[in-house]
């Protein structure tokens, strides 16, 4: 019995310990805890979606979610190495407008000559653990070396998939701006990053960042935390405009109302970013089952729809290419555009002629 409880106590010391390594990042204390405790979307101690969202949709406990977990078929994950293509980021023309994704939720842009990158993940895994959830072969193609100076990183929250702490300390000497929702400035400044260069806002607060691009942060239905306490920091999706172009990037969001409001406010969109994939009924309303996205686009006014958050990381019970089929067979019944690039490759985001191939075949 002493030499179960001293393995059980040394366990707990040891989880205690690994919790408050850097990468774990810090929660908000001090003026920024005080700017969030007068936030409407901050109630009881935590953040709060617009709509009420549970964790699990009604009638599904943890328990079930765990059995399924374990003794369900497991996902199909790639057989080969994914395709893709690099396109080498430092020798783009100044006047080109481009996108290009770099896999799940991590994407690079240049807008009106603006160098933006998205949550950017390039550890090779979305764990605080190494050996855990990692990237399939050929997904990791660009390291932090291949990234040129950023104007204005967007990161739209702290989970470990979107929220890299390995890519952010070594990005951090290229980043000119962040912008982020409230309290996650605290996880990057722990981490080095200057308090002057983090814009943090609330829902749909806005920033003109110069004669030629504003920004708004808006809803996004989901949550936060790095461990084991939630919703200590806002989750986002943002609209950036130019005089030219308009954009929505969504962030992890569940389906609801708060992407009709957004289209209302803000569109029409020409490209909108929307999540595909780590989907389960078990979940529906923190990320969007197949065949909401057209309709979220439609509520969001956008002519075209990036469909990401998956081809990298296995985060659900869905096989790996499910999300890509099931959105490009929808896509055959609407008149909306979906364009699906491989990793690294070009997309001109003012031609709307472009092809992509069904590559995940």
């Amino acid at each position: 019995m002493i030499g179960l409880l001293s393995i059980i106590v040394i366990i707990g010391i040891g989880t205690l310990l690994f919790l408050n390594t850097e990468r774990f990042g810090k929660h908000p204390t001090g003026s920024r805890l005080l700017k969030i405790e007068q936030s409407p979307n901050y109630k009881n101690g935590s953040f709060q979606n617009l709509k009420h969202t549970p964790m699990l949709t009604e009638g599904v406990g943890y328990g079930k979610v765990m059995y399924e977990f374990i003794f369900s078929t497991k996902p199909k994950e790639p057989a080969n190495k994914i395709p893709s293509v690099k396109t080498d980021l430092k020798k783009l023309g100044a006047e080109e407008n481009v996108l290009i994704w770099m896999g799940h939720s991590s994407y690079f842009m240049q807008v009106d000559g603006k160098k933006i990158l998205v949550d950017p993940v390039f550890s090779g895994n979305a764990s605080p653990l190494s050996f855990t959830t990692k990237a399939f072969k050929g997904t990791d193609i660009y390291t932090t070396d291949e990234i040129p100076e950023i104007d204005y990183l967007f990161l739209t929250h702290d989970h470990w998939d979107h929220m890299d702490y390995k890519t952010l300390k070594k990005l951090k000497p290229k980043i000119k701006n962040v912008i982020t929702g409230l309290g996650n400035g605290a996880h990057l400044e722990h981490w080095g990053f200057s308090s002057n260069k983090i814009l943090e806002g609330d829902w749909f607060d806005s920033f003109s960042l110069d004669d030629n691009l504003t920004v708004h942060i808006t809803p996004a239905r989901h949550f936060s935390g790095r461990g084991f306490k939630r919703n200590q920091t806002l989750w986002a999706s943002f609209v950036l405009k130019t005089n030219n172009y308009s954009l929505f990037i969504g962030g992890d969001s569940g389906y609801g109302s708060h992407l009709k409001e957004i289209g209302e406010k803000f569109g029409p969109f020409d490209l909108a970013i929307l999540e595909n994939g780590q989907y389960n009924k078990n979940w529906k309303y923190i990320h969007m089952l197949p065949g909401e996205q057209l309709i979220a686009a439609t509520d969001l006014k956008a002519k075209v729809v990036l469909p990401v958050h998956s081809g990298k990381f296995t985060l659900a019970n869905h096989d790996w290419d499910e999300p890509l089929k099931k959105i490009t067979e929808s896509a055959l019944h609407s008149d909306l555009r979906i364009i699906t690039p491989m990793i690294g490759e070009k997309v001109i985001l003012n031609d709307n002629t472009q092809k992509f191939s069904l590559w995940w075949k």
